[in-house]
């Protein structure tokens, strides 16, 4: 007779997905107490200060217990799911009469106390239950059943038996990217009820928002089983009534605010603008599409942004430092890891490109376009966010002209960009219409005095004016 041990049981524990963190919030478990898993397989989403994340089990077995529920926060180490690793095996099992080979072994329910691991006490119920696919049936359904099991019959007294649970058929999983789903969890909002208007059935964020202000349709023609004669209670008021709707601020959201507040109080910030044409510079980028060493590569005024900035960068190293307070040193950097600031669905993140500086202006093309496809997708990885030097943010998207940007923490310069616009302009004695942007520089004045400002910002202005420099400079 073959006894199965707690030995036989491993606990898989929250790793340190990123350099420092110390929990995630487990966003979605993608298998349930008795599935089978293998080594490599994804068994959750978890979403830390940097990212979301999806965990693979390091070995095969059962499922065994998920330790914590979507939406709890965890700290780092602490074990959130227990695999049997001898496959599942009944607690007592009879060696003279082995299952079939092709037939899975049926989990047997142990009666009385359970051994369980130390420091994690014994469960009130040794039985585990899977959720339930569809929704239980209610005291008024079951009346109903009865009165038409009793039509059915004759109208006779004979008793009914308790009908059981009805087999619903399991609906799709609704199709939406990971930030979409976070905002629904975050909004109240059922992805079943909503309508996708994404290719392929995708349901997008648009959706997500016009499902809470959609008002709530009440079918007509189902009928209400009558109210007790009890005071009547008011109904809720519907997401789209609320005057007030509250979001726990966790994850990338609450990193960057405390990461932002840190930095506006700890770096003296200074900020400094310029108004440049970038005429010629817009004429570039049309020509560089036609370019044959460039196609299907990511071509827009922001590439030729970076490249200038990498130049200045180059002209005036001193720029790309960071301030040591602990040793009390500046660290020069020898090498830009350039930060690209981005608004995502799960808030604001700044991936940066690694060794920028030795890119070719294609392999640097080809760099934001992955580091943009990947931000929208989600798929952001915490080492992605680290490590950054100096770093881009792009307001000029949104329409706006310039504003003044906080630094990333532990960077010493940080380049917003304004809209590129077709503005009245002297140009060669004439005013013609010329397209303009306002360009705005922050740095940490401990390191960065106002003459090393201005010369990286007045190069990278002169860069846009007459992007020949690139090659003069460059």
């Amino acid at each position: 007779m073959t006894t199965m041990t707690e030995a036989s049981v491993r606990e898989f524990r929250m790793p340190d997905v990123g350099e420092g963190l110390t929990e995630a919030e487990i966003l979605k478990w993608y298998v349930q107490p008795g599935d089978t898993v293998t080594d490599g397989q994804v068994v959750c989403e978890v979403e830390t200060a940097k990212a979301a994340v999806e965990l693979p089990i390091p070995y095969d077995g059962v499922v065994r217990e998920l330790r914590f529920a979507e939406g709890t926060t965890v700290d780092v180490g602490t074990a959130i799911i227990a695999v049997d690793v001898s496959g599942g095996a009944p607690a007592e099992e009879p060696a003279a009469t082995p299952a079939p080979a092709t037939a899975p072994v049926p989990e047997k329910k142990p009666e009385g106390r359970q051994p369980v691991l130390v420091g994690y006490g014994v469960a009130a119920s040794s039985t585990k239950r899977r959720p339930r696919k569809g929704p239980e049936i209610t005291v008024a359904e079951a009346a109903v059943q009865a009165a038409v099991q009793q039509e059915l019959n004759g109208h006779g007294p004979a008793p009914v038996a308790a009908p059981a649970p009805a087999v619903e058929e399991e609906r799709p999983r609704p199709l939406a990217k990971p930030p979409v789903r976070k905002l629904a969890k975050d909004l109240g909002v059922d992805l079943a009820t909503v309508v996708p208007s994404g290719p392929d059935g995708i349901i997008t964020r648009d959706d997500v928002h016009a499902a809470v202000t959609a008002p709530t349709a009440v079918p007509a023609a189902v009928p209400q089983p009558p109210a007790p004669e009890t005071a009547v209670t008011p109904a809720a008021a519907s997401p789209g009534d609320a005057r007030e709707t509250r979001i726990p601020i966790k994850g990338v959201r609450k990193a960057t605010a405390a990461a932002m507040v840190g930095s506006a109080f700890t770096a003296p910030h200074v900020t400094e603008f310029v108004t440049v044409d970038v005429t010629r510079t817009m004429r570039l980028v049309e020509e560089l599409k036609q370019d044959k060493d460039l196609q299907g590569l990511r071509v827009n005024p922001l590439l030729l942004i970076a490249k200038a900035l990498l130049v200045a960068i180059k002209r005036n190293p001193d720029i790309n430092a960071s301030w040591d307070e602990a040793n009390q040193e500046i660290v020069l950097k020898h090498y830009v890891n350039l930060g690209i600031a981005a608004a995502t669905p799960r808030g604001l993140i700044v991936p940066n490109i690694k060794d920028a500086h030795a890119k070719t202006l294609p392999q640097l093309a080809e760099a934001l376009g992955e580091l943009v496809g990947t931000a929208r997708d989600g798929k952001t990885s915490p080492a992605a966010m680290q490590g950054g030097t100096v770093t881009i943010t792009n307001v000029g998207v949104f329409g706006i002209d310039t504003g003044t940007p906080i630094l990333n923490p532990g960077e010493a310069a940080i380049l917003a960009v304004g809209a590129i616009k077709l503005q009245p302009w002297v140009h060669k004695g004439k005013v013609k219409p010329r397209q303009v942007t306002t360009l705005a520089l922050s740095f940490d004045h401990r390191l960065v005095d106002g003459e090393l400002g201005s010369k990286v910002l007045a190069d990278i202005a002169a860069i846009l004016e007459q992007p020949k420099r690139l090659i003069t400079w460059g």
